[in-house]
């Protein structure tokens, strides 16, 4: 059952709702596990209080072993691992050109082992948190929580995995981009 209402409230986050016409097409029991709002099918949340869902972000723009292993910690967390994916316009806030594009990062993200869902981040993080409901909000050892939701566990890492050598400022630094 736990299977099922995972796959459900990824389906769910990655098309905004689950369509009619993929309505359809799922069993009757997990139909069942689904009401309609606004023309889509979201959980009941019955069903969604059956997942632990963990929320983390980043840029991503130069994968490397540090985003893998915040990620592999912040799964550990929960039952799924949902990743907001910075804008290229946060990338340019911090003075710098990103390398690649935004959907770029995400479905590079997403086929990260770990991760259950990659979406692109907002303009504004909370409608991204309206929009996911996360259980736990997991940020590296490098970022600073701005996010502290009621009824939001909020787990700032306080390891990294050489965090001088494995860091996209200094990989970007050392290539010369």
């Amino acid at each position: 059952m736990k299977e099922k209402v995972k796959r459900l409230y990824a389906l769910q986050l990655r098309e905004g709702g689950i369509a009619e016409d993929v309505f359809h097409f799922l069993p009757a029991d997990e139909q069942a596990m689904l009401e309609e709002k606004g023309g889509r099918n979201f959980l009941r949340p019955e069903f969604r209080k059956l997942i632990k869902v963990v929320l983390t972000g980043g840029v991503f723009d130069i994968i490397h072993i540090g985003h893998v292993f915040t990620l592999n910690e912040a799964k550990k967390l929960g039952d799924v691992l949902v990743v907001a994916v910075a804008g290229d316009v946060h990338i340019e806030n911090k003075k710098r050109k990103p390398i690649h594009s935004q959907e770029y990062r995400a479905a590079v993200v997403e086929f990260l082992k770990p991760v259950d869902v990659a979406l692109l981040g907002k303009a504004k993080p909370r409608d991204l948190l309206e929009f996911v409901g996360p259980d736990v909000i997991v940020y590296g050892y490098d970022q600073e929580p701005f996010m502290r939701p009621n009824g939001v566990e909020v787990v700032k890492l306080q390891r990294s995995v050489d965090a001088d050598r494995f860091k996209t400022s200094r990989i970007i630094e050392e290539l010369g981009v």
